[in-house]
């Protein structure tokens, strides 16, 4: 009787033992992971916390806190640089409208010390030509703001693409020939139709015609295929790779065409993608092809 008491407290003392030192590491595994994520969250580093425990629950533990460090810095990343784009759009932005702003304080001083009637008329179109710039660039800023802050107004409807990008091309005609662009137009006979919000489309073709028009050197061809992708094609001598790969980021605007935000082709890309889309560039020198693909209702 005696040797089996002793051989229970002997086996109680064991699995103390035992129990001590599974909390001992438990206790370091966790002390690890904490001091580890302090210290990730303090430096910019693409490290994961690892762990010298085995435990699987410690080591799964140490797996859904590197989840959440992916995902801060996910967002962190994308926090900077958004920043980083906040900035130089507010540097853009008030220098395109310091500069229209400033002639137009110009020609007031000139045109209230005029006297002579044809120059005061020169004056005016001057100010009114400035004046309507920074209309089109406040604009521009106030719609890109209705459209990433509205994201459930979108009213879904049969749509012919084909019809509309027909209309947007027509509405375009005049602003087209002052470029000298004549337009080719590539339609399949058979109807393209698909179930999208027709005013956001409308607002896609038209940034993507009026990119067109900044940077085609004088051609633009527009493609529709029967599957929905939709391909705008122009030469484009004055852009690079570079550039292009830069053409959908907020607040980008390429040196040649500075009477913009740089927003244009932003908004067309937040717009397909609400449209369940995509829309990539490519340029193979020096042709520059813009290519939309809408979603299939099937």
């Amino acid at each position: 009787m005696e040797h089996l008491l002793l051989f229970i407290i002997g086996i109680s003392f064991l699995i103390i033992f035992v129990l001590l030192t599974k909390i001992y590491f438990l206790r370091r595994s966790a002390r690890e992971i904490a001091e580890a994520f302090r210290d990730r969250l303090a430096e910019n580093t693409n490290t994961l916390i690892d762990i010298s425990s085995r435990d699987r629950y410690m080591r799964s533990l140490a797996n859904s806190v590197n989840t959440e460090l992916r995902t801060l810095r996910d967002k962190r990343r994308r926090y900077e640089q958004g920043d980083m784009e906040l900035k130089a759009a507010v540097t853009n932005i008030s220098h395109d409208l310091r500069t229209p702003l400033t002639a137009i304080c110009g020609y007031l001083d000139l045109l209230e010390a005029e006297e002579d009637a044809r120059k005061a008329e020169g004056y005016i179109r001057v100010i009114r030509n400035r004046a309507e710039l920074m209309t089109q660039l406040t604009e521009e800023l106030f719609r890109y703001s209705i459209i990433v802050s509205d994201e459930k107004s979108a009213t879904r409807e049969t749509v012919n693409v084909g019809g509309v990008l027909e209309e947007c091309v027509a509405s375009f005609y005049t602003d087209l020939k002052a470029r000298n662009i004549e337009p080719n137009i590539q339609i399949p006979e058979k109807k393209v139709v698909r179930t999208l919000d027709r005013s956001a489309l409308v607002r896609v073709f038209s940034n993507l015609l009026n990119n067109a028009i900044k940077y085609s050197d004088g051609d633009l061809d527009i493609t529709l295929t029967e599957n929905g992708a939709v391909i705008f094609t122009n030469t484009a001598s004055k852009l690079n790779e570079v550039q292009v790969g830069r053409l959908f980021d907020r607040f980008y605007t390429v040196e040649p065409a500075r009477k913009s935000t740089g927003l244009g082709l932003t908004i067309a890309r937040t717009l397909i993608e609400r449209m369940h889309g995509t829309i990539s560039a490519q340029y193979k020198s020096p042709r520059l092809t813009i290519t939309v693909e809408l979603p299939d209702d099937k």
